[in-house]
C-alpha cells in the first residue's frame, strides 16, 4: 500500500482504488488513466508541485484538461510568482515518482490548493501514489486530509 492509501485507511474516508496497466510510453500521465479507466476526463486531477519565488513549495490539483494557473497559485499562496519544481525536487519532497505524485500521504506537508471545479463533483480521481493507481474520493475528504483550500487554479 501506498502513503496515500494509508491515509485514507487511518481516516476511514470513503473512496475507491482504480488500478490500471501503466504504460511507460504515455506522455501524459493523468490522461492516460482517465482513458485506461474510462473515466470523464474532467473528474481526473493532477497534482503539480510548483516552487514559490520565496521558495517554499506549494501543491497545485487540477483537472488533467486543464493547466495550472501559476500566478492564480502563486496569489492563493500569498507570492508574486510560481514556476514548476524541478522534478527531482518534486519527488524528494512529496516522496512519490513523478506520475505517481499523490496529494495525500506526501513526506512533507506543503500548502495545498485544489481547483474550485472539484466543488462541483459528487467524487474526484487523483494519484493514489503510483503510475496506475487512481484514488477516487468525495472532494471534502481530499480537502480535509490535505488541508487543501479552494482556488479558481486551471486555465485551458
Amino acid at each position: 500500500m501506498t502513503p496515500a492509501v494509508k491515509v485514507l485507511e487511518r481516516d476511514g474516508a470513503a473512496f475507491e482504488l482504480l488500478d490500471y496497466e501503466h504504460d511507460p510510453r504515455a506522455p501524459v500521465y493523468g490522461e492516460e488513466a482517465a482513458n485506461a479507466l474510462g473515466l470523464a476526463p474532467h473528474t481526473v486531477f493532477k497534482t503539480l508541485v510548483a516552487r514559490l519565488e520565496d521558495g517554499r513549495l506549494a501543491v497545485g490539483i487540477v483537472p488533467v484538461t486543464s493547466q495550472l494557473d501559476l500566478k492564480a497559485l502563486a496569489k492563493v499562496a500569498g507570492a508574486r510568482r510560481a514556476s514548476m519544481a524541478e522534478a527531482a525536487e518534486a519527488e524528494r519532497a512529496t516522496g512519490y515518482v513523478l506520475g505517481g505524485i499523490s496529494p495525500l500521504g506526501q513526506k512533507k506537508r506543503l500548502p495545498t490548493f485544489l481547483d474550485a471545479s472539484a466543488e462541483t463533483l459528487g467524487r474526484l480521481h487523483v494519484s493514489g501514489g503510483r503510475r496506475g493507481l487512481e484514488i477516487a474520493l468525495a472532494p471534502a475528504d481530499l480537502i480535509r486530509l490535505c488541508q487543501a483550500r479552494l482556488a479558481p487554479l486551471a486555465r485551458t
